[in-house]
């Protein structure tokens, strides 16, 4: 499951272009805290700390705890925006969260296993279809990551949704299908040469004159 992980911040007395501005002068992110039938609050987190968070490849599915001068919040990033040039960190929205919560998020697929992956050993391809997958969570129940292990994947399968066991309470936003998250596929080589060994057995391979 996802920690809760701590992070620092300030209110904001300033708000709009010019304090968003001021807050960037002094090496802080602005950002708001939103949700649970409360009203927005404008805050400001260390750029250091945010830069940090981010470069995780995690940030919009970790759980933080905002604290505000000894006022703790519990809170999920939302939406990070970033400068076009420079790519750093400009604004943040954090949603607040109440205690039994359920909310939707894109979780990070990570695959194990490959070193003993008899497809993989053949020299076979992993395609991935789904880098993430979206689910919906109690808010104690997200995980850091989707895990895959490959260790007896083959030339051919493919991995869907049904194959991942998901903690309780989890389901994936789609429930129409059993989606495809990866498939392992033959090198061009291992097909070229299958593609000629079939010509040969039906008569139609090439042959010289």
């Amino acid at each position: 499951m996802s920690q809760i992980l701590p992070m620092s911040a300030e209110l904001r007395e300033r708000t709009g272009t010019g304090g968003a501005r001021e807050t960037r002068r002094a090496a802080r992110v602005p950002a708001i805290v939103y949700g649970a039938g409360e009203d927005p609050q404008p805050v400001s987190v260390l750029r250091k700390d945010l830069i940090k968070a981010v470069q995780t490849g995690k940030f919009l599915s970790t759980l933080y705890e905002l604290d505000l001068g000894g006022a703790r919040t519990r809170v999920i990033p939302r939406a990070v925006q970033f400068h076009p040039v420079t790519d750093i960190p400009v604004h943040v929205d954090f949603l607040r969260l109440k205690e039994g919560a359920t909310i939707t998020v894109d979780v990070p697929v990570h695959f194990t296993g490959q070193e003993t992956s008899p497809g993989l050993k053949r020299g076979g391809v992993l395609n991935i279809v789904r880098h993430e997958v979206s689910l919906t969570c109690p808010i104690d129940s997200i995980p850091e990551a989707i895990e895959i292990d490959l260790s007896t994947a083959d030339i051919n399968d493919s991995i869907h949704i049904s194959a991942v066991t998901l903690p309780a309470g989890v389901v994936p936003t789609i429930t129409d299908r059993d989606f495809t998250i990866a498939t392992l596929v033959a090198p061009s080589s291992l097909r070229s040469a299958e593609s000629d060994a079939e010509g040969a057995q039906d008569g139609t391979g090439t042959t010289e004159g």
